[in-house]
């Protein structure tokens, strides 16, 4: 079976990530039960996750040649994801803090993400773009994105993209996309959210999906709608869990899986696999991914 290849456009981070029994309040301090380095953002967490299936991962970012730059791109490699540095100024890559609670598995963050950080458009981007299968993109770095997304529609590759928070760019990045993914953060008011869908869609997307947390994904085409129900499990720790997703989804579309059904409800069974696990990368050892694989690539 041939590897697909993934290409991944967007941020990355390096991730602090300490687990608490209680959230510290002003002036307090308190000890974590456990900490955890690894690198992090959206389009790097679904690097790992494309890598973690089987996929060959690409991740087109900024990192620089900073300490934390060096650290965040020793651990994507140990991971076995290809770096592709798009940095040329700024200051070191960008640190998150981030708090997880023991009892809920509900994180906090605090990042600054790429905001320090100028990436340009690498000269062999057309030959990145042709030896994938898929490009996702998660709307950090601007330039880089539409870029990405513009060669990509060009060579006729399918786009995913990943909106999290709002972001100007989005105006450009929409029309290029063939499947938008959209956290719930996206939408102002979830009561809106069909006519937020139905907005991208008119703008030139394919599909749309919104994800709500435990809450089923809702998706829609020009011709269809549906929901796929998140599957009831212990969770242990939410971070990046819509990233996984956004990966697994990714990694369907690049097997050829164009059904929204398939790649949406693989792509919610990969993250509820991951929030039984506490820390970053623990769940990449779980022998359960194979047989998910096998049961999407099955139908």
């Amino acid at each position: 079976m041939r590897t697909v290849r993934g290409l991944f456009v967007g941020l990355a981070t390096l991730d602090l990530v300490q687990r608490v029994g209680e959230r510290p309040g002003a002036n307090e301090k308190v000890v974590a039960q456990r900490s955890d380095i690894a690198a992090g953002g959206p389009a790097t967490v679904a690097a790992v996750t494309f890598g973690a299936l089987s996929g060959r991962s690409v991740l087109l970012s900024a990192l620089g040649s900073g300490p934390v730059g060096r650290l965040a791109a020793g651990e994507l490699r140990d991971a076995g994801v290809r770096i592709v540095d798009a940095w040329t100024a700024g200051a070191d890559l960008s640190i998150s803090a981030i708090t997880v609670l023991d009892k809920t598995g509900q994180r906090s963050v605090v990042s600054r993400n790429a905001e320090d950080l100028t990436a340009v458009v690498p000269h062999d981007l057309p030959a990145l773009i042709k030896d994938t299968d898929v490009v996702l993109i998660d709307g950090h770095h601007p330039e880089l994105a539409v870029a990405a997304a513009r060669c990509a529609q060009k060579a006729g590759i399918p786009v995913i993209l990943d909106c999290g928070s709002p972001k100007p760019v989005y105006t450009e990045l929409v029309p290029l996309a063939d499947t938008v993914v959209c956290s719930a953060n996206f939408v102002d008011d979830p009561d809106q959210s069909d006519a937020a869908a139905a907005a991208l869609l008119a703008c030139g997307a394919r599909l749309v999906a919104i994800t709500a947390g435990a809450e089923p994904v809702r998706w829609r085409t020009r011709d269809a709608t549906g929901a796929i129900a998140v599957p009831p499990v212990a969770v242990r720790d939410t971070l990046g869990a819509g990233d996984v997703l956004h990966g697994a989804v990714a990694f369907a579309l690049a097997r050829g899986v164009t059904d929204p059904e398939r790649s949406l409800r693989f792509g919610t069974a990969v993250a509820s696999l991951r929030v039984q696990h506490v820390g970053p990368r623990a769940w990449l050892g779980d022998q359960r991914l194979r047989s998910l694989v096998a049961g999407m690539l099955g139908g």
